[in-house]
């Protein structure tokens, strides 16, 4: 079962790092607008709704990745003091009664939604328009890959209601520790005390 769930995390994972290559071509289609726009005074109008489109690709196809890395926003105030067995409780009822509907719904609506853009060729409303239905068909796939990454979660949850302790997930890039940090350099608290005390005697010009 544990393989299984690291497999939907390395897979949610392959997801969101695929789709976050939008950021790239949304920083050099702006790059280009701004030149195009105040340098060659050539500006486009099918322009703004290409950004609409990318940032939505990279918003939506961002959830199912922070969910498999336990990164969304929660209220940790109280959360964090209990213990896992009452955490895994929490958070099964929320997903059964909040999460589970809602992608649910998302995700065959948005199916729908996007064959109907489909079948009349839907474009965007300006001089030069766009497609719009490949765009739309990004919304039943991130629902669908998020669902997915949902039902991982509460797999974790009942195993952890059975075990007493959360299962491990897929790891990725986090924060800096800095207590793991000194000891890749192999720096010591003595060693960062001595330099600091150092440093304040002799001053910033380096005179005692």
């Amino acid at each position: 079962m544990q393989k299984l769930l690291l497999q939907v995390d390395r897979f949610s994972t392959f997801v969101g790092k695929l789709c976050a290559w939008t950021i790239v071509l949304l920083t050099l289609l702006i790059t280009w607008e701004v030149f195009s726009r105040y340098v060659l005074n050539k500006p486009h109008a099918w322009v703004l709704d290409a950004q609409i489109m990318l940032y939505g690709t990279l918003f939506m196809t961002a959830g199912a990745y922070t969910l498999s890395k336990n990164g969304h926003v929660r209220g940790d105030v109280l959360y964090g003091f209990f213990r896992p067995r009452t955490q895994a409780t929490i958070d099964l009822v929320l997903y059964i009664v909040f999460f589970l509907p809602g992608l649910v719904a998302m995700t065959w609506a948005g199916w729908t939604f996007a064959q109907e853009s489909l079948a009349i060729r839907e474009q965007t409303f300006n001089a030069d328009p766009l497609p719009v239905y490949p765009f739309k068909f990004v919304i039943p796939l991130a629902g669908a890959v998020l669902l997915l990454q949902g039902l991982v979660e509460i797999a974790r949850c009942v195993i952890c209601l059975r075990d007493g302790a959360w299962p491990a997930r897929e790891e990725d890039v986090e924060e800096v520790d800095v207590d793991k940090l000194k000891e890749m350099v192999h720096v010591k608290d003595a060693d960062i005390e001595a330099v600091d005390r150092l440093i304040t005697a002799h001053g910033p010009e380096g005179r005692a």
